[in-house]
């Protein structure tokens, strides 16, 4: 029987780490009661959050290839901090995938200069295999569009600006 290390045997860490590369996914933190584990690939910088995986159970190496086998490779930066924005700043209310259309052939929820109105929805975000539809907390006109189409969102990131 081969040692564990966070209820993972080395054959498992072995291939998380070859997931990590392949997937060009940057980091892997599992943490399981007192254990933590961290898997980084150095060649490539972290930009999208990791989830932790934190059951009493041995975490399967398929269920993290399915959590992020659709994350993009790149996400797009915020604005320069020195360019100041004006407008009501609609945020993601949870971490995930942002999609600005219902799906591939319709268009997009909202373009720049659209006038939306409170409840009108301005996009999806994915989390978990789930397509939640987030309303417009605000009426106005859609500014700037801060992401795109199929990038990660991490939890509150600025998506657009509505004046």
């Amino acid at each position: 029987m081969s040692e564990k290390i966070c209820n993972l045997t080395f054959e498992e860490i072995k291939e998380l780490a070859e997931l990590v590369a392949d997937k060009k996914l940057g980091k892997i933190d599992i943490k399981v009661q007192d254990s933590r584990i961290v898997i980084e690939d150095k060649e490539m910088p972290v930009s999208v959050p990791v989830p932790v995986l934190a059951n009493s159970e041995t975490p399967q190496p398929a269920a993290v290839s399915s959590v992020h086998a659709n994350m993009p490779q790149e996400v797009k930066e915020e604005l320069p901090k020195s360019e100041t924005v004006s407008g009501n700043a609609v945020k993601a209310p949870i971490v995930g995938t942002f999609y600005s259309a219902p799906s591939p052939e319709k268009p997009a929820f909202v373009q720049v200069g659209q006038q939306v109105k409170k409840g009108d929805i301005l996009f999806i975000i994915e989390s978990m295999k789930l397509m939640n539809e987030i309303p417009s907390e605000y009426d106005g006109v859609v500014k700037q569009i801060l992401v795109s189409n199929a990038s990660a969102v991490e939890y509150d990131q600025p998506i657009m600006i509505i004046e």
